[in-house]
């Protein structure tokens, strides 16, 4: 692949994974809540490496082809993120950590030892219905490929969504990590943050409904 070419594409990819979004909530959150974010993070990876598979054996130009689809899967990333939100207000990883750290401690364990399947499934339910990681892999990638290149397209734009997980696995980690180092010492602040990760996701789902709509009616 041509080099120039691959660096541009990691830099789009890059700057669309910085941009705050759904998987930056859903991992926020996480790093608030549970003792560790690996099954959360390894997660959101899942969806997007099933994102890329699905892309590379041509279901992106089925999907392309067929907006009415793009439209479900939007409705549905939408849904899914609105339950999620609701689920943060009303039970913040706040709460755990201003009860007292043994207790946080505790709670916390509890949470990612007992049902880390579900942290997994979770995360893999925010990148796999994620619309900007569906446009990044269905719209953007194939912009990158080259018909006469060396590699045929299938393994171009499988290579291109790798690098793409690798930079949603670097950028996450660091948002994750960032969340429990600073924000667990500030109990108010995680308070403040944790409610507010939740309420993003909801804004999200929101504004995810109201693009599809004013598109549809357009």
């Amino acid at each position: 692949m041509n080099p120039e070419l691959l660096l541009a594409c990691w830099g789009m990819m890059t700057l669309m994974v910085v941009l705050p979004g759904p998987d930056w909530a859903y991992i926020i959150s996480a790093g608030l809540r549970d003792r560790s974010i690996v099954p959360s993070l390894a997660g959101i990876l899942v969806g997007y490496l099933a994102a890329v598979a699905a892309v590379a054996v041509g279901v992106g130009a089925a999907v392309s082809a067929l907006p009415g689809l793009l439209v479900a899967l939007t409705f549905a990333a939408a849904g899914y993120l609105a339950w999620l939100g609701v689920r943060v207000l009303l039970q913040p990883p706040a709460v755990a950590a201003v009860s007292g750290p043994a207790e946080a401690e505790v709670s916390a364990a509890a949470a990612s030892v007992d049902r880390p399947w579900l942290r997994l499934v979770q995360g893999a339910g925010v990148s796999g219905l994620n619309p900007k990681g569906l446009l990044v892999l269905v719209v953007l990638l194939p912009q990158f490929t080259d018909a006469a290149g060396a590699w045929p397209v299938p393994v171009q734009l499988t290579v291109l969504g790798l690098i793409f997980v690798g930079s949603c696995a670097l950028v996450y980690s660091v948002v994750g990590v960032s969340a429990r180092a600073v924000l667990r010492a500030r109990p108010t602040a995680l308070n403040v943050v944790s409610r507010v990760s939740g309420g993003a996701m909801v804004v999200l789902a929101g504004v995810l409904v109201v693009e599809q709509v004013s598109h549809l009616a357009s």
